[in-house]
């Protein structure tokens, strides 16, 4: 042995830099004042919404640019999120380039680099390209875990390539915002003009298709509509007007339509009735054929009558198993909504069709007396895959039996 002192060896030298802890560079504060650290992306700057959680494992792109998420910020449960990377040909949205209304998005793993033939762009530039602030390196199961039993809470999440935050003026922010109970959020995120649509579903080795003889008219209220939902719309036939959210019932029944479509969008359904509720019974009370997603199912609860009410938890996911009390039927669904439809407060018109299997809640209304329908979920996501694209052809069925009544 050398004559070194074993107890007076010096340390090893430090080569620790890629065990070091990375500095936050993001942070997700709570309206309760609780702070969580982690590593910004995407946008930087600062946005407050809803923190809602997502238990889907893919689609993270559609979700993203869904505009029923306005105003509320995505916790993905999924932890390997932006794997595939992102294309010009999943967006949701209506106008390519609109935003979506999403305030943010919360990872538990970084982004990796795309792995995947349809990838045109690694999803933290496109996230960037978007707007959206993002942090990684959140432990979402706690996050997840406390939603679960405290609820949805406001927050406001930032990201700062510096590091530097005003902590205080992130909590005051968090703590006064009022959130989405009594918000009309449709406002941001509808069409600021009436277009046609044509657009058919995407097929292998083909993309999208085009419609070039609709059997009948059909007029969607864009309350936050989703690209998906009218191709399968054009797919299952028709010819597609949309109009803002906005519009008269005296304007769409000039468009003479066949039937009326009320979408999804954010936000209260309430708050967003106090001028689509008219219109929509309007509509309903001529006997025209209509189907409603969503808040559009939320506000035909209303205008037959009904009340809704905010969710604690909410239902946001891809997994979502659904009753069809019509056919006895189970749907795997999508689901994006924080409000939900009282059966308790409908009237004897309205026959509850379609129910949750996770808790029970209303899915999905039919009324007795006018040909009209509704659901809680968005059968055009394609999670089953296709289990719930029927509802599509159920509304043209029904389009087409009114038709030859008249």
């Amino acid at each position: 042995m050398s004559g070194t002192d074993p107890h007076n060896t010096p340390a090893p030298e430090a080569h620790d830099d890629a065990w070091a802890e990375p500095a936050a560079t993001a942070v997700l504060v709570l309206a309760d004042g609780t702070v969580i650290k982690g590593i910004g992306l995407g946008a930087s700057g600062h946005a407050v919404g809803e923190v809602c959680f997502n238990t889907a494992m893919t689609g993270y792109e559609e979700i993203l640019t869904d505009p029923s998420y306005a105003g509320q910020i995505i916790t993905f449960t999924f932890p390997h999120i932006g794997n595939v990377g992102t294309n010009e040909e999943d967006i949701e949205t209506v106008s390519m380039a609109g935003a979506s209304g999403v305030r943010g998005v919360v990872l538990h793993s970084s982004i990796t680099d795309p792995s995947n033939y349809r990838a045109t762009r690694n999803f933290d530039q496109w996230l960037k390209a978007r707007g959206i602030v993002g942090i990684a390196g959140i432990d979402t199961r706690a996050l997840t875990a406390l939603i679960r039993d405290k609820g949805m809470p406001n927050a406001v999440i930032a990201h700062a390539e510096n590091g530097v935050f005003d902590m205080a003026a992130l909590k005051q922010e968090a703590a006064g915002w009022p959130g989405l109970v009594g918000m009309d959020l449709v406002p941001m995120v509808t069409s600021g003009q009436r277009f046609t649509w044509d657009e058919t579903p995407w097929e292998w080795g083909k993309g999208y298709g085009r419609q070039e003889a609709p059997a009948h008219h059909v007029v969607a209220i864009d309350y936050g509509i989703k690209r998906n939902i009218l191709r399968l719309l054009a797919r299952a036939g028709c010819k597609v007007t949309v109009v803002p959210a906005t519009t008269s019932s005296e304007d769409i029944l000039a468009l003479a339509p066949d039937g009326v479509f009320l979408s999804n969008g954010p936000g209260d359904p309430a708050a967003t009735g106090e001028y689509a509720v008219p219109v929509i019974r309007d509509i309903i009370d001529r006997g025209i054929p209509t189907f409603g997603i969503c808040l559009g199912h939320q506000m035909l609860g209303l205008a037959v009558g009904g009340r809704t009410t905010k969710m604690h938890q909410g239902h946001h996911g891809a997994n979502h198993p659904v009753k069809d009390m019509t056919t006895g039927k189970v749907e795997i669904t999508s689901m994006n909504h924080g409000f939900a439809l009282d059966r308790d407060s409908l009237p004897g018109t309205a026959k509850e069709t379609h129910v949750s299997l996770f808790d029970g809640s209303n899915a999905g209304i039919e009324l007795t007396d006018k040909p009209v329908f509704s659901v809680q979920y968005h059968p055009e996501a394609s999670p089953g895959p296709q289990d719930s694209h029927y509802l599509f052809d159920r509304f043209v069925d029904l389009i087409a039996k009114t038709k030859r009544a008249a």
